[in-house]
Formats: structure tokens, sequence, C-alpha cells
């Protein structure tokens, strides 16, 4: 006699974990609910954008210079909309928005948290039908009552107490973390519920595929070259040589490597001196995820999460993925670095 698995909603699985949560009080699942509703109507707009006038430019850039699509500022009006009504965050950034936007209704001004987001990541592919995403973090607030402030939102990403992600793509999924292990609910249409499917994520030890724009290799530091060099050699110990994979959405590309193991890189290069991706909004909510899922997260030379970011719109390096992978290219790193500083020290270079 077979028996039937139960089923567990995004809902549900909220509900039977906020015991898990700091400081529970219901907020935070209120707001985890929240952003899992506005994700159903961006999945929804997302899938008959084609048919709508909502793909395409609207002739504006945002903060960092990124061409704005329609459809990022549709994503971006439903996640604030959403989180302002529920009135359990007083405060929400926005990759969209030059600055923070504090919610001042009587119920959500004095609320415990703040939200930054990342509304449609990788919207440049949005009109050749690629996969693409939502990226969310959540903090506890620091200034005590009234109006949020910017101190607020500039914390160091280890005091993040939930991050998460939401990948549109052959099928729509919700993966996300509160500091107690990486779980992944898929969307049944039928049903208009995002449903546990994928649960306790652990990202494998190794991997055999490297993810990075090798359009910039030769804007990328002699270290970051010899690391892809050393992807592509061939080395039966260690299985190379890996796999090139890059979509040029992050969603997508974090979440292939958080299932099947593998590192993502955007290094800094000779256009990018501070990497392309934004501290608070990709590289930050990423990290929590993939240290939750027993993985690593590097700027090259330290641990993402202890950056104490100092503006909302800080760009970052990143090495995420398998920690034996980003181990391997902090490696590259540190030696490089070691032999520049050995010549550059007076007396070291050996004369004939």
């Amino acid at each position: 006699m077979k028996t039937t698995k139960k089923v567990i909603t995004l809902d549900e699985f909220i509900y039977e974990r906020e015991r898990d949560f700091p400081f529970a009080t219901g907020e935070l699942s209120g707001l985890l609910r929240d952003i899992g509703f506005a994700a159903k109507i961006v999945n929804r707009e997302v899938n008959k954008a084609g048919l709508v006038d909502i793909l395409g430019t609207t002739g504006i850039s945002n903060t960092t210079g990124d061409e704005v699509k329609k459809l990022d500022l549709f994503a971006n009006e439903q996640f604030i909309t959403s989180l302002q009504v529920s009135g359990e965050c007083c405060g929400i950034a926005s990759e969209e928005m030059e600055t923070f936007l504090p919610i001042n209704t009587e119920d959500a001004k004095n609320a415990k948290y703040v939200v930054t987001l990342d509304p449609l990541d990788g919207s440049s592919n949005i009109d050749v039908n690629v996969g693409i995403g939502t990226i969310f973090s959540i903090y506890r607030r620091q200034s005590f009552f009234g109006p949020c402030t910017l101190e607020d939102f500039l914390q160091k990403g280890s005091r993040q107490v939930a991050a998460g992600y939401i990948f549109y793509g052959s099928s729509t999924m919700m993966v996300y973390t509160t500091g107690n292990g990486v779980n992944g609910f898929t969307l049944d249409p039928s049903i208009g519920e995002f449903c546990l499917s994928h649960p306790n994520i652990k990202i494998p030890e190794t991997g055999k595929i490297y993810s990075v724009n090798q359009g910039n290799f030769l804007k990328f530091d002699q270290a970051i070259k010899d690391y892809i060099t050393y992807c592509q050699s061939e080395d039966k110990t260690t299985g190379r040589p890996y796999s090139l994979r890059y979509i040029g959405s992050l969603v997508a590309d974090v979440h292939r490597s958080l299932l099947y193991g593998g590192i993502f890189m955007y290094p800094a290069s000779k256009g990018a001196p501070q990497g392309k991706l934004r501290l608070l909004f990709e590289c930050f909510p990423m990290s929590f995820i993939i240290e939750q899922a027993g993985g690593k997260a590097s700027d090259g030379q330290r641990r993402i999460l202890d950056i104490q970011p100092t503006e909302l719109h800080q760009k970052c390096p990143v090495f995420l993925g398998s920690t034996q992978m980003v181990e391997k290219v902090e490696e590259f790193i540190r030696q490089a670095r070691e032999a520049s500083a050995a010549s550059a020290t007076p007396g070291s270079a050996v004369t004939a």
C-alpha cells in the first residue's frame, strides 16, 4: 500500500519553524510570507511578460549605471507594496532606489526589521527569456524607535536574520535561510502555493563547474587568470578540467552551484576595480545562503559576511560556492600577493 507524502507549504513551514527565529514574535514570519506572496505576483507577470507591455527598457539607469527594464520597476513596486502593507518592517532599501525608503505608518515605524532587495536580478536577460530572480535580506534594526535610519541598513552580513532568493526559471523556486540551514520551495501553479521540495540543502565540498564572465579574462588580475587556467588544465586527481557555465544571472548561477557544487566568481577587473556586484543587495544574502548550506563566500581575502559596509550601493568582488574551490582561488590570490610583496621588499632581488 502506497503512502502519500504530506505536502508542506511555505506558510506551514514558516509557522513550524517560528521557534527557530531569534526574537521570535511572528513579525519575521510575516515578512517571509509577504515576500513569498509578492514573488507569486512577479512570477505571474514574468511568465506573461511577452504578451503585455512590460518587456524592454525604460530609458533610465539605476544608481550603479545599469539600464532599468520595465519589469525591474514592476517587481520593485510589487515587493515594496507588499512590505509596506504588512506593517512588519520599518524600512526598505532596493537596488533600484538611490536611498532607503522609511515606512512611517503608525504600525510600521516602530517595527523591528528592515529589508534589502534586488527586485529582479539578471534583468538584462529578460528579453531573451533566460532565468532571472529576486534576492532579499532581512536585518533587525539598530535604532530603537521611530523612523529607520541609514545605520539600520549598513550592518555586516553576519547580522542578517534571514536571506533568500526567488528563481523564476523552468519552475519557480524560493530558497531561504534564517540561520538554521537552507530550504527550497517550488511553486505549484495548480494550487498557487510554494511547497517544500528541497529540504536542508547542502552544497558539495567541491564541484566540477566554474562560473565566471570569461569575456573579461584579459581585464582580471594575474591571480584570477592563473586560477581560470588551473580550472581548464587536465588533472585526473582533481577531476579537471572543470566545465565553464555562466548564465549571467546571479540567482541562476548560484542556484546551480548550490545544488551541484562549483564556484561562482565575479572578481575585480580593470573596468570594475571593486567588482560589479552590490554588497548589500547581492553579495551578503547569497553569501549567507551559501555558508548556511556548508559552503564558503569570500572577496578573495576575507569572509564576505565580516565586511562592514559604508554605503548602500557599495560593490565587492565575490567568490562563493563549494568550500574547497573557494579556498583554492584564495590560495592563488594569497600567493600572488606574497610574491608581489617579496619583490617590492628592498634587497629582495637576487643579483648575479
